[in-house]
């Protein structure tokens, strides 16, 4: 690790944190640099999930006040779940192929974005429809941390997205829990990818310092924008992260 890598692992997550606590997607910033310093996949997956984790932390502590309940279910419920799902992916990703979720993520990024652009009428036209009960939202939390502790990329704004179209929520309504079950599901994965010996600690340590100050930074932003920047942002950071994506894996 040179001072070059050291200061791009710190300057990403910054970056990553921020973005986390900002709209999500975290680790499309500091998944890319770790990569470029040069480590496998699946090592720079673990090593960028474990980094992120304290500034998740950072960022949900800061909004701790803004926590309610979503769609009706309790916090404690979500986090439970979301904490099994986590353990549950976390241990997909030790035992799979690193390569194996290239060529699903653009497709699951461009679900957040189609659901961000246009979920606000469609949670209308849905709800009008159809009853969408505690038991959904339950199963689909689960696929959430189930997502978050394999891979984590996305998982932010694929909430964000999940939540407006189940419960009709806005992202700046979103920030709290939002948070939360990201910080959630990164610690699941972290004692899963910890044990496992798979987290390069040279380049997470630094990059683990910039991710608290930038989470708290983002935190402290976001509480002082209007919805609809958070919203307008949130929608930017998708797109970009979905061709970003697709000429990855398909280019």
């Amino acid at each position: 690790m040179t001072i070059a890598y050291l200061l791009l692992a710190l300057a990403a997550g910054f970056v990553g944190g921020a973005m986390n606590a900002l709209a999500g997607g975290g680790t499309f910033a500091t998944l890319p640099s770790l990569l470029a310093i040069g480590l496998p996949a699946n090592i720079a997956n673990a090593t960028s999930n474990v980094a992120l984790l304290p500034g998740a932390g950072t960022s949900a502590w800061a909004f701790r006040d803004e926590l309610g309940p979503v769609g009706g279910v309790g916090i404690r419920t979500l986090a439970a779940i979301t904490f099994a799902g986590g353990l549950v992916g976390s241990v997909l990703l030790v035992v799979t192929p690193s390569k194996a979720f290239d060529f699903i993520i653009p497709w699951l990024v461009l679900y957040a974005f189609v659901v961000l652009a246009f979920g606000k009428r469609a949670s209308a036209w849905l709800q009008q429809r159809v009853t969408i009960g505690r038991n959904t939202l339950l199963s689909v939390q689960m696929l959430l941390g189930i997502y978050g502790g394999y891979f984590g990329g996305g998982v932010g704004l694929m909430t964000t997205a999940t939540y407006g179209l189940l419960a009709g929520h806005t992202p700046r309504e979103l920030f709290a829990p939002r948070t939360l079950m990201l910080a959630i599901a990164n610690l699941a994965a972290a004692i899963v990818f910890v044990a496992a010996g798979m987290v390069r600690w040279t380049a997470c340590l630094p990059m683990l310092a910039g991710a608290v100050i930038g989470g708290w930074a983002g935190a402290h932003v976001g509480k002082r924008l209007p919805a609809e920047w958070v919203r307008v942002w949130t929608l930017l950071v998708t797109g970009v992260t979905t061709i970003v994506f697709f000429a990855r894996a398909y280019g």
